[in-house]
This record gives C-alpha cells, structure tokens and sequence, in this order.
C-alpha cells in the first residue's frame, strides 16, 4: 500500500503499529514529560539531599515533606482529572484526528474488534465509574487532617500520578487504533502497578483499593483485551489461545487471594472477568471463552468471600502474610474515621 507524502510528513510509521500523528505523539509527550518533571524536581529536590535514593519519588518513605506534600496534591489531581476527563469524552465521542476509518470512541472499538477477550460495556463502564469514585476518596486523603491518612495516601503517590498519565496515553492512543502502542503503555504501567503493590501492599485499603490493587487488576486484563485486538484474533487458533489464557486471570488473581490474602484484588477481577463474560454470550452463545469467564468469575468470588468473610465476624484479614495482628478496631478505624 502506498502512503501520500501528506500523510507521511505528518505522521509517523513504525512497522505493525500504523501512522501516528506527530501532534498527538507531542500533546501526550508534553503532557507527561511535564507532570513527571514536576514530580521529579518538586517532590524530593536534590538540593535536599545528595543521595539518589532520598531524592528518587519512588522512594518507600513513612513521612513526607510538606513541600513534596502539596506537589502530590497538585500532580494528583492534575493527573487524576486528565484521566477522567478523557475517558469519559472518548465514551461518547470519536477523536477528530487521525484517519477517519480508526477512530472510534472506546466501546466501539470494543465492538468493531470483538474478540475472545471483547467485554460488556455496561459492566466495565460500572466499573471504571465505581474506581474513579474510590479515587476521590483517596485524592480526598491526601487533605486530611490526620498526619497517617495523608502520609499513607502520598506514599503510592508517584506511582499513582504515572498511573494516571499511562492510562490517560492508553486511552489517546486505543481509539485511535494504535493497539500495539497501547500494548506497550499496558505493559509499563503493569510494571509500574506492579512494583507499587508488592512495595506498598500493607497499605490501608482506603489507599490499596483506589490506587493499587483497583488499577492493576484492570491493566492486566487490558492486557488481554488490547493484546487479542492487536494480532487480530478472530480465527480458530487465536481462539483455541484465548481459551487457554484467559485461565491466567483466574491464577493471577488466586495468588493473591493466598499469599496476599487480598479480597480487593478478587473481587475486582471477577467484576472485570463477568464483563467478559457477558461480553462473549451475548454474540457468540455457541462457544466455550463465556462459559470459561463466568466460571472463572464463580471461583474467584467464593474465593474472595472465603477471605472477605472473616473479617466480618472480627477476624483479621491481613494484605501480607506474617505481619503482626492488628485489632479489629485498628482494621476498621481508617474506614470510620474517614466518614
């Protein structure tokens, strides 16, 4: 296929991943580049100290500065807002640039590209609309008068602020068709979601939910999702492929019911996985991806409940194995206190 030189000089091409227009590579560029660099500089300056590891965001600290407090609270809620507010334009509205036939609003091109992986947008949609919610409430958090409420809502603060700005990228790039781009942001932001619940999964769950575990239960299913619409998997062998992988959510999130014992975690994976499966038995009934999905889902929330339960009844339920108990009063007081 040939290429006008118009739409070579304004754009560029990268083999398998399409034209992308050099004014949207340049907005999101100086969208991230600025936000992090205001991370960077203002949260732990080096003329503060000379060590790497004092002046690194990502840094585990038990207490913050007030000056690396007040850049949280601005990078948070830039960040945050620039998210939200482009996730829901692009659920009711195609972008405007790029060529015509790849833009699409967000559920269109879930339904365009129907795959194994292909979800119900109602379910999803509730979803993202129930995390963002919770996001307030840790955004909220970070204004609290309680030293510990905002000491434990900035210490995830990097890695949520990079969150914000990776998927605000994921989502610029998916409606306008640059699936293996957008594979690429998952896979960091997986690494970057990754690296913060295994540093920081004793956090409360005012703070987990919302920015850990909600967020990374997400981008490792939009692995999938993004992935299966990438290399186009609608024939019989991509299918046979699905079927085996989508066993890998239902891994994924067991293992952290059993090392981690964190329910949050299970119950976010089984809401992503039951979009799925309705997603697959509303267009292909004769097919085996939904029955999986669902039986998946089965599992995953009983086993939630079996960790979730407990608790109820005063037992403690910990995010890390072998830590001390904490009371039941110590367990709910973040919750109540919030309130």
């Amino acid at each position: 296929m040939q290429v006008s030189k118009e739409k070579a000089i304004g754009s560029l091409k990268f083999d398998g991943c399409g034209f992308v227009p050099l004014s949207f590579i340049l907005l999101t560029l100086e969208v991230c580049l600025l936000c992090l660099s205001i991370a960077t500089l203002c949260l732990h300056p080096l003329t503060m100290s000379p060590s790497f590891a004092q002046a690194n965001p990502f840094a585990r600290r038990d207490t913050h500065p007030i000056q690396a407090i007040w850049t949280y609270k601005i990078c948070t809620i830039i960040s945050w807002l620039l998210v939200v507010v482009v996730t829901f334009y692009y659920n009711f509205h195609a972008p405007q640039d790029d060529k015509h036939s790849w833009r699409h609003t967000i559920w269109e091109q879930n339904k365009i590209h129907h795959t194994p992986f292909a979800m119900n947008a109602f379910i999803a949609s509730f979803y993202w609309l129930f995390l963002f919610i919770l996001q307030i409430g840790y955004v909220l958090h970070l204004f609290s008068d309680e030293a510990e409420h905002v000491n434990a809502a900035a210490s995830v603060g990097s890695h949520f602020i990079v969150n914000n700005l990776l998927q605000f990228a994921f989502v610029m790039l998916f409606v306008r068709s640059h699936f293996i781009w957008a594979e690429v942001i998952l896979i960091i932001n997986f690494f970057n979601l990754s690296s913060l619940y295994f540093r920081h999964n004793t956090t409360p769950r005012f703070v987990h939910m919302p920015a850990t575990s909600g967020p990374l239960a997400w981008t490792f299913v939009a692995l999938y999702w993004n992935g299966a619409i990438a290399v186009n998997a609608h024939n019989l062998v991509a299918r046979i492929v699905a079927n085996v992988a989508i066993w890998g959510i239902l891994v994924y999130g067991l293992f952290f019911l059993a090392a981690y014992k964190d329910y949050t975690m299970g119950f976010a994976l089984s809401i992503i996985t039951a979009a799925i499966g309705v997603g697959q038995f509303f267009t292909k009934i004769f097919a085996l991806q939904w029955i999986f999905a669902f039986a998946i889902m089965g599992t995953l929330f009983l086993a939630t409940l079996v960790i979730a339960i407990p608790g109820i009844f005063g037992k403690e339920i910990t995010f890390r194995r072998g830590t001390p108990l904490a009371s039941e009063d110590q367990e709910r007081a973040p919750l109540l206190d919030d309130n």
